[in-house]
């Protein structure tokens, strides 16, 4: 829990307790029993015991936790309440220590206090107002016209602020709406409640709104999906916030809107790191990642951060990258050593050196070519990276004895049709393998496409649409997995805590989510009006992706969002002779490793190389 005070909160405080000094001498003044009660500097320390107990009461009635920019009637209530409850409780505490005070004097300085405490709130309010209306006029804002959804606390907030003009949140705020029917046909600060969800395109219309600001942060994934399947469809800018309850009280005069972006169109639930699991084996230990520059590994170094390791190595082929990742580590977590090394898995000497140098005792192994229809060009380079890469960080893994080594699989892997999948299938296979012929505790995780990650589909969409279009799609029926790169991420992690060697962890990836709805989103979301291509399926691509083989089924494991792959039990020894075999065949003209490849894999069947509808860059 976070006991840091707000300066804003400092102030308060010393002023709560300056005023009941003065409410208790001006009482004093005004009941003509000032000499009596200030005979001697003991009534010093006793206002000191009132004034606490004041600040605990107002605390109590969580008056410290208040925008007394946005205060109202029920605040102004509450400091009454406040303030003689403590006044009360006060007296009868005095009494007990054998201490007395005229009674005239506590109910002249209840008053005088709630004027105090009251009034300074009050002035706080009305001065950022008038700021606000100043702000106004020294720059002039483009103020939509705007429909609020959700009358609770973060929409009353929202639509006081826009009434105050307030920068962060541009907007007239028009109408609202709320799902609790007990709201229906109330205001909150003058805006109407006009209805519920269903409502939302009816008022657009009816008030010619041109921006929805989706104010219900609290609600679940599942019902604020459904409330952006709503808002979406209409041609207003659509706006949301964060829950304000999440926030420490100083954060929240900065809370700005921002636009919904296609995460929040996913409508899943967020998943957070379970820390204590990810302690047991990350806090205080080396930990190695391969890839570490990249978005998986970039986001793997970022949340093992939280969980207090000694020591993390970014071990990547491309500097630029991992040194800013580093330097970002570094500002924000002065106690963990960060190292970034520059080398390819591929490079069997150089993965030597830095196991050598580090000694880690757990390794992330995010280092990978993942683009399908590059390496269907270049299935050589795919077998190198994906296989014969891995093979080298793991045989140093086994020779240093690391104690956990976590392998970052892919869905692509499951029934593979392409040289990508395959490999990283193969990779599956060897984790398998040591994990049996070795201590180290091997395990893989098998997660679906992440949001936003290098080469994913969403950033090629936006580009498409920032240039004009067209959005190009490759199938209308095309179907994938997604999940944000920070949930995969801490599920990774917490998969490592629970592996006990050998598994393969699935990842819930949710529903599967059709390319053609999201690639609308997108526009829609956008504001743009751009067409939508389709170019035909791209050599190795699936139209519907999968996270189980045929053969496979899965157990549970105690987090819901994590399960274990359950298949047939694979031969070692057989794993053991396709890695010789395969390795024989990296020396020939390619023929005999895409054959290699496909006799170890047995789900996968290479197709012949042909000439790509569209560029990689250029398609979706």
């Amino acid at each position: 829990m976070d006991f840091r005070l707000s300066k804003r909160t400092v102030w308060l405080l010393i002023y709560d307790i300056l005023a009941t000094y003065a409410a208790y001498w001006l009482g004093s003044v005004l009941t003509n029993v000032v000499d009596e009660v200030f005979v001697n500097n003991e009534i010093y320390f006793v206002i000191g015991i009132l004034a606490l107990i004041n600040i605990l009461s107002m605390a109590c009635f969580r008056l410290y936790n208040n925008l007394w920019e946005y205060a109202s009637i029920h605040e102004a209530l509450q400091i009454v309440f406040s303030v003689f409850l403590s006044t009360f409780v006060g007296a009868v505490f005095l009494w007990i220590i054998d201490v007395r005070l005229p009674i005239r004097v506590y109910f002249a300085a209840a008053i005088l206090l709630v004027f105090l405490d009251g009034g300074m709130r009050m002035v706080w309010r009305v001065t950022y107002k008038n700021r606000g209306m100043i702000a106004k006029k020294e720059a002039p804002l483009t103020r939509p016209r705007t429909l609020i959804v959700g009358a609770g606390e973060t929409g009353a907030l929202t639509i006081s602020r826009m009434q105050a003009h307030d920068p962060n949140m541009p907007g007239i705020p028009i109408i609202a709406t709320d799902d609790d029917p007990a709201k229906r046909k109330l205001r909150v600060h003058g805006v109407r409640v006009a209805g519920g969800s269903e409502d939302i395109p009816d008022l657009v219309e009816r008030y010619g709104l041109e921006q929805i600001v989706v104010a219900i942060p609290s609600a679940t994934a599942e019902e604020q999906r459904a409330i952006y399947s709503i808002c979406i469809e209409t041609n207003c800018q659509l706006k949301t916030l964060p829950n304000i309850r999440d926030l420490r009280i100083d954060e929240i005069g900065d809370v700005s809107l921002r636009d919904v972006d296609v995460t929040d169109l996913l409508g899943r639930e967020e998943i957070k790191l379970d820390t204590r699991i990810a302690s047991s084996y990350i806090s205080g230990k080396t930990v190695l990642v391969t890839g570490g520059g990249g978005s998986i590994g970039s986001e793997l170094s970022r949340q093992l951060a939280k969980v207090a390791p000694h020591h993390i190595i970014l071990f990547d082929m491309y500097e630029n990258d991992a040194y800013m990742l580093q330097q970002e580590l570094l500002r924000e977590y002065s106690d963990i050593e960060v190292t970034v090394e520059i080398g390819n898995v591929c490079d069997a000497d150089r993965v030597r050196e830095i196991f050598n140098a580090y000694h880690p005792h757990v390794v992330f192994h995010a280092a990978a070519h993942k683009h399908v229809p590059l390496m269907e060009q270049c299935p050589r380079e795919a077998v190198q990276n994906n296989v014969f890469g891995t093979l080298n960080v793991v045989r140093e893994a086994v020779a240093q004895d690391v104690e956990r080594f976590i392998f970052i699989s892919t869905d692509k892997a499951v029934n593979p049709t392409s040289v990508m999948g395959a490999t990283k299938r193969m990779g599956e296979m060897i984790i398998q393998y040591y994990a049996h012929a070795s201590n180290v505790v091997f395990s893989a995780v098998r997660f679906g496409n992440v949001l936003g990650s290098n080469g994913s589909v969403i950033p090629v969409f936006k580009r498409q649409i920032m240039s004009g279009g067209p959005v190009t799609i490759t199938h209308p029926e095309i179907e994938r997995f997604f999940m944000t790169i920070p949930e995969a991420v801490r599920l990774v992690i917490q998969a490592g805590g629970m592996a006990k060697g050998g598994e393969i962890f699935i990842l819930d990836m949710g529903e599967p989510v059709r390319i053609l709805d999201l690639a609308r989103n997108l526009i829609r979301l956008s504001g743009a009006n751009v067409e939508i291509e389709f170019i035909g399926l791209r050599e190795g691509e699936k139209l519907f992706e999968e996270l189980l083989m045929d053969q496979e089924n899965t157990t549970p494991t105690k987090n819901k969002s994590i399960m274990i792959a359950i298949g047939e039990e694979i031969s070692y020894e057989e794993v053991a002779k396709r890695i010789e075999q395969l390795e024989r065949a990296m020396e020939d003209d390619g023929a005999n490793m895409i054959s290699c490849l496909e006799s170890t894999v047995e789900t996968y069947h290479y197709t012949t190389h042909k000439e790509l509808h569209a560029s990689p860059s250029s398609s979706a």
